[in-house]
């Protein structure tokens, strides 16, 4: 399959592309990404492609992750793996968040128990001058991966993924996963016009990352500041958020005409872990949608964002192994308070689990589908079922 080419200059999706085509611009989960809240809450599950699942573990034996990642096939075949067991309302493309750093030059891999390693840690101004700069080139097995995958899931949305400039700068300069993130945080006011160009050399490669999974077909995007949540509201605004918003940038204005004639953009979501404080301002970075990790009530973040955000989130993970009772009342919990927001998709407040039970999830989303969406459970009756429209495996 041909992969489409990035197109810097480009405002328009292509005709081809599935929101232009319609084949997902009436969807669920893009209409309650652009505010509009339906019959049923759609859901799907960061994380629901890979380690939880039994099919993701015997096709990834013998293959390294960094690997898996840029196998066109691979990646595709694990993305829709979650959407055909657990009836999702969308397919997140299976990636990492250093994958743009390692299709851009830099020397990572992922260690299996640890996480990314670097070896050669970016500390100085020489070293963030001597950063390759990212062939976009380099992208193409990433929209290939996306072209494969928009084929297969029909009417089901793709939502493509990228790590925001916070999370792949403390990569960078801690040389791996850190639980305090010292050494970036120190960077960033002891050098801050090195931690600046560090900023910009991350928004670069991860807004042109984000930028060909849309062109290539995904439906909406996510932006993930996984490390976030180590700042403070004071150093996000003043150190963070200006490198976020030009990864957005990227992005901002691909436009397609929607079902009504009217003019839509693909819709953006922000999410960070433990960032309950930096609500607002990761929404102002040009978010259309906000994240809410487990930390705090729905009500409460649609609060502190004015009641006019869409949201996403926010079963805590841990609940996933409780009695089936004690989940099934989080689970109206969090769709009651879900309510508060102009609309809202359910998701976890984190990853699944590496020993989430599969059965659990499917369970999950049949429960919302079918008994949490009100009426929706005698018109999927009467249709002959819920489950979002999947053209089934890519040949």
């Amino acid at each position: 399959m041909t992969s489409p080419t990035i197109d810097a200059d480009l405002r328009v999706l292509p005709a081809s592309h599935p929101l232009q085509a319609g084949r997902t611009s009436g969807s669920a989960l893009v209409s309650t990404y652009q505010g509009v809240r339906g019959p049923v809450t759609p859901v799907w599950m960061m994380r629901q492609a890979g380690r939880s699942l039994p099919e993701y573990r015997a096709l990834r034996v013998g293959t390294d992750m960094l690997d898996a990642c840029l196998d066109p096939a691979m990646a595709s075949e694990i993305t829709l793996q979650p959407v055909r067991r657990h009836g999702v309302d969308a397919g997140i493309f299976f990636s990492d968040i250093v994958v743009p750093i390692k299709l851009a030059g830099v020397d990572v891999s992922i260690v299996a128990g640890r996480g990314p390693v670097l070896p050669h840690p970016v500390r100085t101004a020489d070293d963030v001058r001597n950063l390759p700069e990212l062939d976009e080139s380099a992208l193409s097995p990433i929209s290939e991966a996306v072209a494969l995958t928009v084929a297969a899931l029909g009417q089901t949305p793709l939502i493509g993924f990228a790590g925001a400039p916070f999370t792949l700068a403390a990569y960078l300069v801690e040389g791996g996963p850190s639980k305090d993130h010292l050494a970036a945080r120190t960077m960033m006011h002891s050098d801050p016009d090195t931690w600046q160009a560090l900023m910009r050399w991350t928004a670069t490669i991860t807004g042109a990352f984000l930028r060909a999974q849309i062109i290539a077909g995904a439906s909406a995007a996510q932006l993930f500041d996984s490390w976030a949540g180590a700042l403070s509201l004071a150093d996000y605004t003043a150190h963070v958020a200006p490198a976020s918003a030009l990864a957005l940038s990227r992005v901002h204005g691909l436009q397609y005409t929607a079902p009504d004639a009217s003019t839509r953009t693909v819709p953006m979501v922000h999410f960070g872990v433990g960032t309950g404080e930096l609500l607002g301002a990761m929404h102002d970075v040009g978010a259309d949608v906000m994240g809410v990790d487990w930390r705090i009530p729905l009500d409460e973040a649609s609060r502190r964002l004015g009641g006019t955000v869409p949201l996403q989130g926010n079963i805590d993970p841990a609940f996933l192994r409780a009695p089936w009772s004690v989940l099934e009342a989080h689970v109206l919990d969090v769709l009651a308070r879900g309510k508060a927001a102009p609309s809202h998709v359910l998701n976890l407040g984190h990853g699944v689990p590496p020993d989430a039970d599969p059965d659990v999830l499917s369970r999950v989303v049949r429960f919302v589908h079918d008994v949490a969406g009100e009426g929706h459970a005698a018109a999927g009756a009467a249709a002959g079922g819920s489950a979002p429209a999947f053209a089934g495996p890519v040949a």
